[in-house]
């Protein structure tokens, strides 16, 4: 489901390749509006990292969000949305499934480090029909190395599967700042509190706070990364101060709205 601001977003063209020239294929785009492409899937892996502005790819397991020196790695195969916020910077790729076996089969987001960023860099300054012998080849070579051995992050929301669950997802979606209980919804469901616990934890792995306070996070990132204002964010993310939305910021990722966008 999308949220305000993707219904709003101008649809974005997949790219009509019928086959990769390379290994290994770079895409770079400018995109000052928010835009979204419509689900689909291609037959390579999709490597989706913006140097500015955000991502989201949205598949039918989760949201998963991709900030600067982050990136969405998609699996071959894989049906995907991409909505990416307002002066968007993507330098994105696209590889054959043949040069990413050790790959597994799953949709992660990966942190990008200095050594990767610049190899993306250089690697996208190169003609799409790059000579695979000699120095371009080799450039190639170590961009596959650093992507094989980037970290993943956990920038992640997954999506529950039972329908009393997704509309609680979709309540909360439209209304991050929202404090309805776990035992409010459950009375409106005619379950028992521990049922519908039970139930969040089976189909999302986390418990009901742990999942509401992760979507509120991730909710966040957008709004912080074009400049808001942290009290701003964390009133509208359903926290009533700003030192529990930093202190819910620190837990989740291990540094402040301010470290993490330096």
């Amino acid at each position: 489901m999308p949220t305000k601001e993707q219904e709003r977003a101008l649809p974005r063209r997949v790219p009509g390749l019928e086959s990769l020239p390379r290994p290994v294929y770079g895409r770079i785009e400018s995109l000052p509006n928010r835009t979204l492409t419509h689900r689909h899937s291609h037959p390579w892996v999709q490597f989706s990292y913006a140097i500015q502005g955000v991502l989201e790819v949205q598949t039918d397991f989760g949201r998963f969000i991709a900030p600067p020196q982050r990136a969405v790695w998609v699996p071959a195969g894989m049906a995907h949305r991409v909505f990416s916020s307002p002066r968007t910077e993507m330098r994105s790729l696209y590889l054959r499934d043949d040069v990413t076996r050790w790959a597994g089969d799953g949709c992660r987001v990966l942190a990008v480090s200095d050594l990767l960023r610049e190899l993306i860099r250089a690697f996208s300054q190169l003609p799409v029909e790059y000579p695979e012998d000699g120095a371009e080849g080799r450039l190639v070579q170590v961009l596959l190395d650093q992507l094989r051995n980037a970290p993943t992050v956990d920038l992640i929301l997954p999506l529950p599967r039972d329908a009393r669950l997704r509309q609680i997802y979709r309540a909360l979606l439209a209304h991050p700042e929202r404090q309805t209980t776990l035992g409010e919804w459950s009375r409106r469901f005619e379950l028992s509190e521990k049922t519908l616990s039970r139930l969040f934890q089976q189909d999302t792995g986390l418990t009901f706070r742990a999942w509401r306070q992760r979507l509120r996070l991730l909710a966040a990132l957008p709004l912080l990364e074009r400049g808001e204002r942290v009290t701003d964010v964390a009133l509208a993310c359903g926290y009533d101060s700003t030192s529990a939305f930093i202190a819910a910021f620190r837990q989740q990722f291990e540094c402040t709205p301010g470290e993490f966008f330096g």
